[in-house]
């Protein structure tokens, strides 16, 4: 029988699809949950169709006032509602109590490397629906965002810095904790794990430096969320 959970999310060219870190932070919980589920791919141009459609509300306005909606969209068929994430947790019980941590310090950092070389993984439409929105988001051609020449180097160092700042966060717990919370894995693990995965996926190259960081933390950290990854 099929799922009466849709989870709609974007598409790409990689073997696994599932790349946005948003979306990962919600495929995460719902493999975390052992919840039953649906994949459904939207490209971007094709959301505010969706959205519009099954009744999902948008989740900001655009500078003109107009409503913008955005994916993660979880839709559950059975009663015809969209769901987030907190009605998910009341509604299915969770096998571990969860918080999620702010660790919004990493995003500005690892966006301003990775955003830019989106595209290189978008399938052909959602590409111009990308430049042109992130584009509007930086002020310029995302063929200029990712620092060069001088710029580089302290631009790095404020992305290992922001994965510094967590890995204090989580040795605050004993110089040999795994996660937030210590030896038990929370939401907000999945929170971090969703951008440290959009690294990978995005920049491989990358990646190969930054798995490094803090005696390996974040390459250990996606190996023990792996078991989270499926892309029903």
């Amino acid at each position: 029988m099929a799922s009466s959970i849709v989870f709609y999310d974007i598409p790409s060219t990689l073997p696994i699809n599932a790349w946005s870190p948003n979306t990962w932070k919600t495929r995460y919980a719902l493999n975390f949950k052992g919840l039953s589920y649906r994949t459904e791919w939207i490209e971007y141009p094709d959301i505010e169709a969706l959205c519009k459609k099954i009744g999902a509300p948008h989740t900001r306005n655009k500078p003109d006032g107009r409503p913008h909606y955005t994916l993660p969209v979880i839709h559950d068929l059975s009663t015809g509602s969209d769901l987030l994430l907190t009605s998910i947790s009341l509604t299915h019980p969770s096998r571990r109590n969860c918080r999620r941590d702010a660790a919004l310090a990493l995003t500005p950092a690892i966006g301003l490397f990775v955003i830019p070389s989106v595209p290189r993984i978008l399938n052909p439409a959602s590409l111009e629906y990308f430049h042109i929105t992130r584009g509007a988001l930086f002020g310029k051609k995302l063929d200029e965002v990712i620092p060069t020449g001088d710029a580089y180097g302290p631009a790095w160092q404020k992305l290992k810095d922001s994965f510094g700042k967590i890995d204090s966060w989580i040795r605050a717990n004993g110089e040999e904790s795994t996660y937030i919370m210590g030896d038990t894995i929370c939401y907000a693990d999945l929170f971090i794990a969703a951008y440290v995965l959009w690294f990978k996926l995005v920049l491989p190259e990358k990646w190969d430096e930054a798995k490094t960081w803090h005696e390996g933390r974040w390459e250990k950290l996606l190996e023990n969320t792996a078991k989270y990854e499926a892309v029903l």
